[in-house]
């Protein structure tokens, strides 16, 4: 038990700069308060004391500001920083090494009794501050949920979701994430450098409208000018395009906003 406990405080103590001694977290954080009372409810559950179970859930909740069904699964090194508004359904399942920020919910989309409702997180998963993660899938080991972000499917190992409803930046295009969270070993927040997949086929099509409007004008000007050295003096039609008028950096500035 004390090996166990002394293990989450030095997991607190890696991940968060502002923990100072394992004394001012066992004291001031409501995330270990929160994990050391849900392992007796979750104990509780298990022998089939059902409703002091969740009695005592419910006081920790009261406590602490963050609502563990005893029923959930968590493993050893879990984190959850800040914690207020964290939501964690019954059949939800947390991997060893994860790191929880305040109002997140792992929660159901069914209503089927006994059925896997809530989502299964691998280990060193990172969850950001305010997502939402609800369905019965798996988030694989390694990957990154951020903030604010609504996930409702699979996400693959060593992968990042952003966005509402969340999209997957594979690992291999999000090499250079947060390069100063990496040297503590995680990923604070669950956010990327690189932009949103969404973002970058939006500015994928700005560049591209520019483009062409860039060819278009060329064209016009080409034909003018051929006129002219012919002699035909023939007059291009009045909305031909002969200057660019597209704002693309406008668009882009837009959509990166």
């Amino acid at each position: 038990m004390f090996a166990r406990l002394k293990s989450d405080l030095d997991c607190i103590l890696e991940r968060d700069p502002a923990a100072r001694s394992r004394w001012e977290v066992l004291t001031c954080y409501p995330g270990l308060h929160a994990l050391l009372l849900h392992r007796i409810a979750h104990r509780l559950w298990g022998r089939g004391w059902k409703w002091l179970a969740r009695w005592l859930a419910h006081w920790s909740r009261w406590l602490t500001g963050i609502e563990i069904h005893p029923g959930a699964q968590i493993g050893a090194r879990v984190f959850i920083d800040h914690g207020m508004g964290v939501v964690i359904g019954e059949t939800a399942e947390i991997g060893d090494g994860c790191t929880i920020y305040h109002g997140v919910t792992l929660g159901g989309v069914a209503l089927h009794k006994g059925a896997k409702r809530h989502p299964t997180l691998g280990r060193d998963v990172v969850i950001g501050a305010g997502a939402k993660v609800l369905g019965g899938f798996v988030v694989g080991d390694g990957a990154r949920v951020g903030s604010n972000a609504v996930l409702t499917k699979a996400v693959p190992p060593g992968a990042t979701a952003v966005g509402n409803p969340a999209r997957i930046i594979l690992a291999q295009a999000d090499a250079r994430r947060e390069e100063q969270a990496a040297k503590l070993g995680f990923s604070a927040y669950g956010i990327t450098q690189n932009d949103d997949p969404l973002s970058q086929a939006l500015r994928g099509l700005v560049d591209s409208a520019a483009s062409q409007e860039h060819q278009i004008a060329l064209l016009w000007q080409a034909l003018e000018q051929l006129s002219a050295q012919q002699g035909l003096n023939q007059p291009l039609p009045p909305d031909a395009a002969r200057l660019e008028q597209f704002e693309a950096q406008k668009l882009n500035d837009l959509v990166g906003k």
